[in-house]
């Protein structure tokens, strides 16, 4: 591996103004403008490596601040001097002894370190020349969990049982290897049902899907439970019973609201109920969970660490594990929340909706397959069909699949026109 030195940590704050278009819009976030804090990690042999988190508009020049503020922890010093100890690395932005007191492992500190450590993380994968799924997927299963800061979990998976359940589940790695090749990664589609989208534009949306291949599409709810039934009733008959139907309310209500509003949305079928109530939540997603089942529950898009998806499954309060690449603190919490979900028997399936969430996560979830879960059953990853012409390897969909990226990195890097165009305030695009 080249040992580059990183030099300097360029910050952007990017913003898309989707709101025109209701491109992202949902019950509690009408009005969404997808955004990224976005970091260049700049190093002296010319090699890059990209990172963002993802934000709506309004706030995101404060994750900026962060970011400025946690690259001290990377600048002048070799890459090797980060990846030979990741977890150490890890523990180093989130346990600053001063600053951790504005938010310990949440809020904006935690998203800001989710985008220097992401852009690590794309930076090795660049020196190593694969794309990170291979990267990860090649780790003996050591290195994976000397990645992983199990401090606060280790009364769910100890470092013993995840290096024991990599190993059992390390044969055949390259026949489910062959079979992603042939056929990809299977994938949702959240871009039929915004909250904002009139009927006609959902039940068009929907047809088109259709033609593509995609069998399983998301529907936001939450608004009045006489429109929310019709527009399900609506997307039910489009799409037909074989395929699969998935809700998510947005954090919309409380916890007896989600109960009857989940079971009032039954008779459609619905595969899962995302994030019903409040994330913080967890004894609420238990009793929700009991009580609308068989509809099953799903959150974690905006679980704030990996502590609270250990609550979540210990509580047994969920049914679907949705993990985030920016909202965690990057690829090295992801890995812990994985291993922990593992061995639940909790079905991973990533949240995607927002600027260059699709990009990352797909590494995610194929490394998840190929070395941890080791299994497609009941797996879909999000796809938002929005933005992706802004990144120089976008994603590629195939019959509602994603297929394996192949350009060395973690597909963060976007396109230096569009740093330009939409850097907030200045960008050309905010000037007019």
């Amino acid at each position: 591996m080249n040992d580059p030195k990183i030099t300097n940590v360029r910050v952007l704050d990017l913003r898309f103004p989707t709101s025109q278009h209701h491109i992202g819009s949902d019950a509690v976030n009408r009005d969404p403008d997808y955004s990224a804090a976005y970091c260049i990690l700049e190093t002296d042999e010319g090699v890059e490596g990209h990172g963002f988190t993802f934000t709506l508009g309004r706030g995101t020049e404060l994750c900026v601040s962060a970011i400025r503020y946690l690259s001290r922890f990377v600048c002048g010093r070799h890459l090797s001097s980060l990846t030979d100890d990741l977890a150490h690395f890890s523990r180093q932005l989130t346990r600053d002894s001063q600053f951790r007191w504005l938010g310990p492992e949440k809020g904006v500190i935690h998203l800001a370190t989710a985008a220097l450590v992401n852009a690590v993380w794309d930076l090795y994968a660049r020196a190593e020349n694969k794309p990170l799924w291979k990267l990860l997927a090649d780790f003996e299963p050591e290195q994976i969990v000397a990645a992983i800061d199990f401090t606060y979990i280790t009364d769910a998976i100890t470092p013993e049982e995840g290096l024991a359940l990599l190993k059992q589940r390390a044969p055949c790695k390259e026949t489910r290897l062959q079979h992603l090749q042939q056929s990809g990664y299977p994938a949702y589609t959240t871009s039929t049902g915004w909250f904002g989208f009139s009927d006609d534009k959902i039940r068009d949306l929907c047809r088109q899907a259709l033609d593509q291949g995609w069998t399983h599409f998301k529907l936001k709810v939450g608004g009045d439970p006489g429109h929310d039934l019709r527009r399900s009733r609506l997307v039910r008959q489009e799409i037909g019973p074989a395929n699969k139907l998935m809700m998510d309310a947005n954090q919309q209500w409380g916890v007896i609201e989600s109960i009857e509003r989940t079971n009032a949305l039954a008779e459609v079928d619905p595969w899962w109920m995302e994030e019903p109530t409040s994330p913080d939540d967890i004894l609420g997603h238990a009793r929700i969970r009991k009580q609308v089942s068989p509809v099953r529950i799903a959150t974690g898009e905006h679980c704030h660490n990996r502590v609270m998806f250990k609550q979540l499954m210990q509580a047994e309060a969920i049914d679907v594990c949705q993990i985030d690449s920016c909202r965690l603190a990057g690829v090295n919490e992801n890995l812990a929340v994985l291993l922990m979900a593992a061995k639940f028997d909790i079905p991973v399936c990533p949240h995607a909706g927002g600027i260059g969430l699709c990009e990352c996560v797909q590494h995610l979830a194929i490394f998840d397959y190929l070395r941890v879960s080791t299994s497609l059953e009941g797996r879909v990853t999000e796809f938002v069909d929005h933005l992706h012409e802004h990144f120089v390897n976008p994603v590629r969909i195939r019959n509602g699949h994603y297929l394996l990226p192949q350009q060395p990195g973690y597909s963060t890097e976007i396109c230096s026109e569009t740093l330009s165009a939409y850097s907030y305030p200045d960008g050309p695009v905010w000037r007019q």
